[in-house]
C-alpha cells in the first residue's frame, strides 16, 4: 500500500496529537503542548498544519443519542432497481435531505447503499422507510436490520 505525502509526513508528536484531539476535542493547546513537551506556539502550528492538509477534516460535538430520545439504530440496505446516473444522483441528493440518515455509504455486496439511521421510536422508523424510501425513483428494494445492542461505536482512527 502506498502512503500519502500526508500520511507519510505524520511524525509521532504529530501523532499524539491527533489522538489527543480524538480522545477530546476541547483539550487546550496548552495541554496538547505540555503533554508531547513542546511549545505552545510550536504546538499549534502543527494543529494548523494538520487542519491546512486536510487531516484535520472538522470539529463537532458528539451528543448521546439516546439521551436525546433516539432510542433506535437501524441499519437499511437499499438496492436500486436500474444503474442509470439520474437515477444514482437523485438517491444520493433525497438522501443528503434526510436528517435521520447518520451515513451512506456505496457498497459492493447484497446491496448498493448502506445506510445508517435514528429513530425515536418504530413509528418513526416506519413513516421513514414507507413514505420516504420507497417512493424513492427506482427503489427496488429495502431491508431494514434494528441494533439491538451497540457493542462498539467510536470516532477515534487508529493513529499508530
Amino acid at each position: 500500500m502506498v502512503e500519502s505525502s500526508v500520511q507519510a509526513s505524520l511524525d509521532e508528536t504529530d501523532r499524539a496529537i491527533l489522538r489527543m484531539l480524538q480522545a477530546d476535542g476541547r483539550v487546550s493547546n496548552a495541554e496538547i503542548a505540555r503533554r508531547v513537551e513542546l511549545s505552545a506556539p510550536a504546538t499549534h502550528a502543527r494543529v494548523r498544519r494538520l487542519e491546512e492538509t486536510g487531516v484535520i477534516g472538522q470539529y463537532t460535538t458528539l451528543l448521546d443519542r439516546e439521551t436525546i430520545g433516539f432510542d433506535m439504530v437501524c441499519f437499511i440496505g437499499v438496492s436500486l432497481q436500474l444503474h442509470q446516473f439520474e437515477a444514482i444522483v437523485r438517491f444520493k441528493e433525497l438522501v443528503l435531505e434526510m436528517p435521520e440518515v447518520l451515513e451512506c455509504h456505496h457498497t459492493t455486496g447484497e446491496f448498493d447503499y448502506l445506510l445508517k439511521a435514528v429513530f425515536r421510536n418504530r413509528d418513526e422508523l416506519h413513516r421513514f422507510v414507507v413514505d420516504r424510501l420507497t417512493p424513492i425513483p427506482g427503489m427496488a428494494r429495502i431491508n431494514t436490520s434494528l441494533v439491538l445492542t451497540e457493542i462498539k461505536a467510536t470516532t477515534q482512527l487508529p493513529i499508530e
